[in-house]
């Protein structure tokens, strides 16, 4: 079964969805507000890793309390710009009432399955684009600057180890021994093997070629304005040039999705999560596997010789600026676990911000709507976008092809959130 499939955001995730979608013998329009030329934003500022290690939610026991620890001091890893808004106020209840140990519980083993699900589909992309986006299977350290943050962390890897995942905790000498060409101030750390990284970039440039030559129609400056829908179907896109029809629509559109939906009378609640990355093209020294700094929440990412830092969450609205004061707090975290990465090294770095689309349950929206036949969502992936993309795509591609999914998506529903119906708009 195939047909015309309509793609709203040109993305990592909307890529990967038109990708899958042109695989499967459909034909795929790819409609992105941004420019062809964009090299910003969460598909390209990010830290490029493959995260299996990351299967605890945004939404775990202890993200409330901590994140009011933080949120009044701008350079934390957690920082809620104080705004009168309704839908911050509905999405932090929702947040605090699933940060639950039942609902890592429930989620941990989806996240487990989707992430090494989407691993097996980089590593298949790898071998089919002659390595065009620098995959490196190299583990990841997860390194503690601190002996209770060596003791949580170790708690996390014997979660780990009972979903069947391999986690090995490492003295000081042993984080050490795996990098030998840098000075680190570190209690030691947990090696996460099936993790990895690789360079965003080129990810996307590879994405955009691939999905040409299957020949998906990737339309650059085009924004969505508007819908024509009647009764359960949705009938068109409405943009500057006109509106476009298709049989399928899904909705890729990271946090923009949010409007896109309330537009058309669909809930997908999310905040933006904004992140920063700085890249040094010529950085002291190279790590020689990605890593996180735990305590900090700085991922360090070697990229070719190149070196990106990046992280903190800063919930302020869709708003993509700089905030300086953010930016100096990854610099000082980063200087703490490695002293050769002065503030006089990352001075030169180019800086780039990018907002994460984040559910207040920590898990992806992926999945048809139930108030529509032929509008499906993929979004709010949170930091995770890069490592769940591929599968996301896949997982998409099955439903619109009335396939069963490869994995189980039940806890990804995008109507997990709909409640009463949402007013259109006129």
């Amino acid at each position: 079964m195939s047909g015309r499939v309509l793609v709203v955001g040109g993305g990592i995730v909307g890529l990967s969805v038109a990708y899958a979608c042109a695989v499967k013998g459909h034909q795929v329009i790819v409609v992105e507000r941004g420019a062809s030329e964009r090299d910003d934003g969460c598909s390209f500022a990010n830290a490029g890793m493959i995260v299996p290690s990351h299967f605890i939610p945004l939404a775990s026991p202890g993200v409330v309390r901590q994140g009011l620890r933080w949120m009044w001091n701008p350079e934390s890893p957690f920082h809620v710009r104080p705004r009168l808004s309704g839908d911050l106020l509905d999405w932090a209840w929702k947040l605090a009432r699933a940060a639950t140990p039942q609902q890592v519980q429930r989620s941990a083993p989806v996240l487990r399955d989707l992430h090494l699900a989407s691993r097996a589909c980089y590593e298949a992309w790898a071998a089919q684009w002659d390595d065009a986006f620098e995959l490196v299977t190299k583990g990841l350290l997860a390194i503690c600057a601190t002996e209770h943050g060596l003791e949580e962390e170790t708690r996390v890897a014997g979660l780990a180890q009972r979903l069947g995942m391999p986690a090995e905790v490492l003295t000081r000498a042993e984080v050490a021994a795996r990098e030998p060409g840098i000075r680190m101030n570190v209690a030691g750390g947990i090696f996460y093997p099936l993790d990895g990284h690789l360079t965003p970039a080129r990810l996307m440039a590879a994405l955009r070629n691939e999905t040409r030559r299957l020949g998906v129609e990737l339309r650059h400056r085009t924004e969505v304005r508007g819908w024509r829908a009647r009764g359960d179907r949705v009938d068109a896109v409405e943009t500057a040039a006109g509106a476009i029809g298709a049989d399928e629509f899904v909705l890729c559109g990271g946090i923009w999705s949010t409007e896109l939906g309330r537009e058309l009378g669909v809930r997908l609640p999310m905040e933006a999560g904004k992140g920063y990355s700085l890249t040094l093209d010529a950085p002291p020294v190279l790590p020689v596997s990605c890593a996180l700094l735990t305590e900090a929440r700085v991922a360090v990412t070697p990229m070719g010789r190149r070196l990106r830092v990046g992280g903190t969450m800063e919930i302020a609205g869709v708003d993509e600026s700089i905030n300086p004061a953010r930016i100096r707090g990854i610099v000082k975290s980063v200087g703490a676990y490695y002293p050769a990465l002065t503030a006089e090294q990352l001075a030169s770095a180019s800086i780039r911000t990018g907002l994460r689309p984040c559910s207040p349950d920590g898990l992806p929206y992926v999945g048809r709507f139930a108030r529509f036949a032929n509008l499906s969502a993929a979004t709010g992936h949170a930091m995770m976008g890069v490592s769940l993309a591929p599968i996301t795509g896949k997982l998409i591609a099955e439903v619109l092809s009335g396939e069963r999914p490869s994995c189980a998506i039940d806890a990804l529903s995008p109507d997990r959130y709909a409640g009463a119906p949402v007013a259109r708009a006129a």
